[in-house]
């Protein structure tokens, strides 16, 4: 997981909040084919991951759907990751699920099926703890439905969003209107280009900051990261990874690392090694397989690496 960061300053502003950390998103069940497996009804979505990474040290408050056919297994990593569940429904219907499958060369991920089931209709409606979390992490879901999480939350003092190229496609003006309320906004190297329409990154984080959000995350893969703060320049490596089992999810745990050290009142850069750190684990296995199996020396250890890279 690799980052350029563009920010309006080395402080975070608003986003000096503590616990705890409302996490909003997909829940699913997914189908993923490599060159080498294939997994079927694995956990997934987007709050999913970002709740399994966030959950390993901060205080989750979970909110999503899922269906009648939700596995009973599945529902006990929820209980281990989020202290409050009471905004986790269960609806009459099937669950979401997506199906993909990844070439050799991990790019262009084929995307196999999508059935959205209980997500369909799904209106989040928050309970009166749920209104006052300080920091909210609105993973990538329908704008109309991270917008919705934002109007009923009236304590918010930091908004993270994530989001994907087929909101930029479809829901720009939602998608815009949305952004205006972000502190930092989290998108891939080349959804930031599809969103800007420009190609220097330099350009589309002065591009993104204009919309509102004071911290613009542009992941761009194995490349290396560089946070620009004011007129300084850090940059931040990646920790290397031997064997790719499964990308899937990786930016959304790194999604979730970022707001679970935020959370705390860490800095920029160690809130950065965070999500990085539990990013790399991710794509080590299947779903959340490595994620959920990963002890705090591992990630404390991949961390160090990461500190050491910092402008070096």
């Amino acid at each position: 997981m690799v980052l350029l960061i563009i920010s309006k300053s080395l402080k975070m502003g608003t986003c000096m909040a503590v616990n705890p950390l409302l996490i909003v998103g997909s829940i699913s069940l997914d189908t993923i084919e490599t060159i080498s497996d294939r997994r079927e009804s694995i956990l997934g979505g987007s709050a999913t991951y970002a709740t399994v990474s966030a959950g390993k040290s901060a205080d989750v408050h979970l909110v999503g759907v899922i269906g009648t056919d939700f596995p009973a297994e599945w529902m006990t990593i929820f209980e281990e990751y989020s202290q409050d569940l009471s905004n986790l429904d269960q609806k009459d219907g099937q669950t979401f699920s997506w199906g993909g499958r990844y070439p050799e060369d991990w790019d262009d991920r084929e995307t196999l099926f999508t059935e959205l089931g209980v997500f369909t209709n799904y209106k989040p409606k928050l309970t009166e703890k749920n209104k006052n979390t300080p920091i909210l992490f609105l993973a990538n879901i329908h704008p109309e439905l991270q917008l919705s999480v934002l109007q009923q939350n009236s304590k918010r003092e930091c908004v993270i969003i994530d989001t994907m190229n087929l909101w930029i496609n479809t829901e720009r003006k939602k998608l815009k209107e949305v952004i205006g309320y972000c502190d930092v906004l989290l998108l891939n190297e080349f959804e930031a280009e599809q969103f800007t329409r420009r190609k220097n990154h330099d350009d589309q984080g002065a591009v993104l900051q204009s919309l509102g959000p004071q911290q613009v995350i542009i992941k761009c893969g194995r490349k290396g990261a560089r946070l620009y703060s004011g007129h300084s320049v850090d940059t931040i490596g990646v920790f290397p990874v031997k064997n790719v089992v499964d990308p899937t999810g990786a930016g959304d745990a790194f999604g979730g690392g970022l707001a679970a050290a935020l959370a705390h009142d860490e800095s920029i850069q160690e809130a950065i090694i965070n999500g990085s750190a539990l990013a790399s684990l991710c794509i080590e296995g299947f779903g959340i397989e490595s994620l959920h199996r990963a002890s705090n020396n591992e990630i404390d250890h991949r961390k160090e690496y990461l500190r050491n890279t910092l402008n070096s």
